[in-house]
């Protein structure tokens, strides 16, 4: 009997197996999700499968730990307060409203309320691009109480997008004003400009405004939307088909930069 012990732990953001002598000191790891046993001392490979037998599902690779990216460097020595990947989208708003819950009235909701769930929808379609190479952060905190709604990072580049709750009203968009239904126009454009320009200079690197709508009835432009993309949320899932921008190790390393909130505490 070798004495190994499997212990499961979760770090990282991963769940993982991890192989201890009696003493404690941890010689190896299982990742399932990526199929990998990290290998810290190869001359006892053959009592760590043994050890690990019983959990191993499907083929594995067996070998020495990866060496860390840069950008896996950076998300190690990042301070927990300073991570801003936790934020859930809305995340601004839902802290507001836990502060100040406010009383609202049946016939004139609470507009935080709307706005929490454009964001809440657009974040969750962001999210869902997940696996096909792409990154969301969402409410990243600008000085001077603004803040940029979600930032999409990928292969097709970076977009800072705007989530607007419209559901069944109709939309007019004439650059920079914005009105839905019969609430007054505002020059929303020109804000999403100036948050992109923002990020984009926190980031050295081009990020692109995008209005997200959540279920209008009806877009009209009547003039021109100038370098900004005007999505409902579901066509946001198209993002994912842009290419061509980004190599994966810069998404990689866009992302590290993004989501330390001392990269936004300048712009």
């Amino acid at each position: 009997m070798s004495g190994l012990r499997v212990v499961p732990a979760h770090r990282h953001g991963r769940d993982r197996l991890y192989v201890c002598r009696p003493d404690g000191g941890n010689i190896a790891w299982y990742d399932r999700d990526a199929g990998r046993v990290d290998l810290l001392v190869e001359d006892e490979r053959e009592q760590v499968l043994e050890a690990l037998k019983p959990f191993l599902s499907g083929p594995v690779t067996v070998g020495p730990p990866p060496v860390p990216t840069p950008a896996e460097l950076a998300r190690l020595s990042l301070h927990p307060d300073d991570d801003l990947a936790p934020n859930r989208p809305g995340e601004a708003l839902l802290i507001a409203l836990d502060r100040d819950p406010g009383a609202g009235h049946r016939l004139r909701p609470d507009p935080r309320r709307r706005a929490l769930l454009a964001e809440r929808t657009v974040g969750d379609t962001l999210d869902g691009l997940e696996g096909a190479g792409w990154h969301t952060l969402h409410s990243l905190p600008l000085p001077g109480g603004d803040r940029v709604h979600h930032l999409l990072i990928g292969p097709g580049g970076l977009f800072a997008v705007h989530a607007l709750y419209a559901r069944r009203a109709r939309v007019r968009v004439a650059d920079p004003m914005v009105t839905v239904g019969r609430h007054a126009p505002e020059p929303l454009l020109r804000l999403l400009r100036t948050r992109a320009d923002r990020a984009a200079y926190a980031l050295t690197a081009e990020v692109r405004p995008v209005l997200a709508l959540t279920d209008p009835a009806g877009v009209t432009l009547t003039a021109a939307a100038r370098g900004v993309r005007i999505l409902s949320a579901a066509e946001l899932t198209g993002l994912a088909r842009l290419g061509g921008v980004l190599k994966p190790g810069d998404v990689e390393a866009l992302h590290a930069m993004a989501r330390d909130r001392r990269t936004w505490e300048k712009v």
